[in-house]
């Protein structure tokens, strides 16, 4: 598979990632010592024009999610991150905690990923605007808070994220 010409390979970490790809790993299925080794496997070195895209799993800040989300997040070495929002969401799910900022989850990612990739950075913000009645103006404060492009992938695509990472990459 490419990418706007970039060779790219998606990399499942979940059962409906695996059987939409055919192959992966479920993390969630590995044992928790071993989850950021089993993620290393899945997304080898790669040379510097090639992508790996890594599925995600939960949040690094929910109870539930955050042994999963680290390991993928420290095994992967990721050099590059998309942060998915949802902004009617309030509260966490089936735990009574309110939801963190974007800001905050930048900075937790980028904090806990150069632990094994000093390297890493946001190249966007992928926004769920289905239940937003003023879409285009929350997007376009999100674009001026924000130096990444701010899509809903499912209304515009994730082209402005990708041209974006493709002229970030080293």
């Amino acid at each position: 598979m490419t990418s706007r010409g970039i060779p790219t390979d998606f990399r499942a970490t979940g059962q409906t990632g695996i059987l939409i790809n055919g192959a992966g790993i479920a993390v969630d299925a590995v044992v928790a010592d071993f989850i950021a080794g089993a993620a290393e496997v899945l997304s080898p070195a790669a040379p510097d024009d090639h992508w790996d895209v890594i599925e995600g799993q939960g949040s690094l800040l929910h109870p539930s999610f955050a042994g999963v989300s680290l390991g993928l997040l420290q095994g992967s070495q990721p050099d590059a991150f998309v942060v998915c929002h949802e902004p009617t969401r309030q509260r966490m799910r089936n735990v009574d905690a309110v939801m963190p900022s974007i800001q905050t989850i930048i900075d937790l990612t980028i904090a806990l990923g150069s632990k094994t990739n000093p390297k890493i950075h946001c190249v966007g913000i992928s926004i769920n605007t289905a239940d937003q009645a003023h879409r285009d103006v929350y997007l376009e404060v999100l674009r001026r808070e924000f130096d990444v492009p701010i899509v809903d992938p499912l209304v515009e695509g994730v082209g402005a994220i990708v041209d974006f990472a493709t002229a970030r990459s080293p």
